[in-house]
């Protein structure tokens, strides 16, 4: 009890210490920026704004934070207020210029907004270390403003803290971030380790990805990263077709006994990989695009990530996909579909540039579940009505519709999803993800298969595969190739 009132008496000195120091700047910043993160608006502001301009990893690191939070503010509520009914500090002692016009009128501990912004910014970093860092003097600042506006004892607020913190890491016990779930081991490979990339020939795609007024050149984002690697450039007013730099850069590779390179997104990627498996050299992914799912399945997530494993000669073998049609064979590394994703990709590619990757998703996704029609078709030889067929080159994570990552590269299979064109599929559909039966509905037919054969298609029909577009034909087969390329990757234990 002695302990309890001697802990009490220092949070209440504390509090008249910091009421009565002057600080400069403190009473135009801190009462607004105490204002703004209430009912945490200012962190689920930035988690949307890293989510409409920020990648894969932006986006990932932003949900996170925000699913912190929400544990935070939930145990706060449910919990935490209602365990220690602790009244609000008297403001007596406190400057007018620094209270907030509208007090809080629920009981002091622990305090809410420390516990938000300690959740989003320990998520954040769970997920990327140097963003959870840059966020965290905001979030100090923050914590700091409740005690600095009279409406929290210090006391409060590092409870609050100390319980947003619980959260991130109970949200990490649930959702493991990816660096916990690196990818199990995959059939090591041979390839050459590339000191300063000397012997590295890379093919850097100026085309790919959403570009922005701070668009860096790829060439120098290369040559900074690997001095000794051999940059040629596509994708730009005056250089030459993709296929044919990189038939001159596998050519060149080969000469000095080194690696094929591509900058790029996916569908630059796949014609680098089918060139490479060509010429018999191990490829080297470095990310930029606007998806990059191949390159993030491998664990690379940065043009460093890529840069480490060539130096470090560190590889594996991954499978790949032929698909075989009347006159003409082509080969993807991650997705293949027909039915309504190649008119969502075809609708998302028109607005992109305008409006953004994630936004124009969003408005291709409105569009085709307003106007997309089932197409008949035979699939390993039996008629079907389907709305949508899709096809993984090996095994992805996730149920129904949404694969969300794979975790082995070559484990021989084609990951197939079908849904039925039946009548109500849509409503059926959109019925089992909402109770939670997808996995189970009618509507979704899925398989494991090594081989598809698909015929029937109508004239004018379109398929997606790596997020490229074209005319599917007649008739068309997708076989697996296991082990068909050679590709770097970090070590499971970087």
């Amino acid at each position: 009890m002695q302990k309890a009132r001697a802990l009490g008496s220092l949070d209440r000195a504390v509090f008249l210490t910091v009421a009565a120091r002057h600080w400069p700047g403190g009473d135009r910043v801190l009462p607004r920026l105490s204002r703004s993160a209430d009912h945490g608006l200012l962190w689920f502001g930035l988690a949307a704004g890293a989510a409409v301009v920020g990648g894969r990893p932006a986006r990932r690191a932003a949900l996170r934070g925000a699913a912190s939070l929400a544990v935070a503010s939930a145990t706060v509520n449910t919990i935490g207020k209602r365990s220690v009914r602790r009244l609000r500090p008297v403001l007596d002692t406190v400057p007018l210029v620094r209270r907030l016009s509208r007090q809080p009128f629920t009981t002091s501990f622990p305090s809410g907004h420390s516990a938000s912004a300690v959740a989003f910014a320990t998520g954040v970093a769970l997920e990327n270390r140097a963003w959870g860092l840059a966020l965290a003097p905001l979030a100090a600042s923050v914590c700091f403003s409740r005690v600095y506006t009279g409406v929290h004892y210090p006391g409060d607020v590092l409870a609050g803290a100390a319980l947003g913190a619980g959260a991130a890491f109970a949200v990490r016990g649930v959702a493991p971030t990816r660096a916990q779930l690196a990818p199990p081991a995959r059939p090591r490979a041979d390839a050459p380790a590339l000191p300063g990339g000397e012997g590295l020939v890379v093919v850097a795609n100026a085309g790919s990805g959403q570009r922005t007024v701070t668009w860096t050149d790829p060439a120098q984002v290369v040559r900074s990263a690997l001095p000794g690697a051999e940059v040629l450039m596509c994708g730009r007013d005056g250089a030459e077709p993709l296929e044919k730099v990189l038939e001159t850069a596998a050519s060149r590779a080969r000469e000095r006994g080194g690696a094929l390179g591509v900058f790029g997104g996916d569908g630059t990627v796949n014609a680098a990989a089918a060139v490479a498996r060509r010429y018999g050299l191990p490829l080297a992914v470095l990310p930029g695009g606007t998806y990059n799912h191949f390159a993030y399945d491998l664990g690379i997530e940065s043009v460093a990530d890529a840069c480490r494993a060539v130096e470090a000669g560190e590889a594996v073998a991954v499978d790949m996909v032929r698909v075989e049609g009347p006159g003409e064979e082509n080969r993807f590394l991650n997705t293949f579909s027909i039915g309504a994703y190649p008119e969502l990709v075809r609708v998302r590619e028109r607005w992109a540039r305008r409006i953004g990757a994630w936004p124009a998703g969003v408005l291709a996704a409105v569009h085709v579940l307003r106007t997309a029609r089932p197409l008949r078709l035979d699939v390993n030889g039996r008629p079907r009505r389907v709305w949508l067929l899709f096809a993984g080159n090996c095994a992805y994570r996730g149920l129904g519709l949404a694969p969300v990552r794979r975790h082995d590269l070559a484990d021989g299979v084609l990951d197939v999803r079908l849904v039925s064109g039946d009548r109500l599929a849509g409503a059926r559909l959109l019925l089992a993800a909402l109770t939670g039966g997808l996995k189970h509905s009618p509507v979704l037919r899925t398989s494991r298969v090594r081989k598809l054969r698909v015929g029937g298609v109508a004239p004018g029909t379109h398929l997606a595969y790596d997020g490229e577009i074209a005319e599917a034909p007649a008739e068309l087969t997708l076989r697996k190739e296991n082990e068909a390329l050679v590709v770097y990757r970090l070590p499971t234990d970087w």
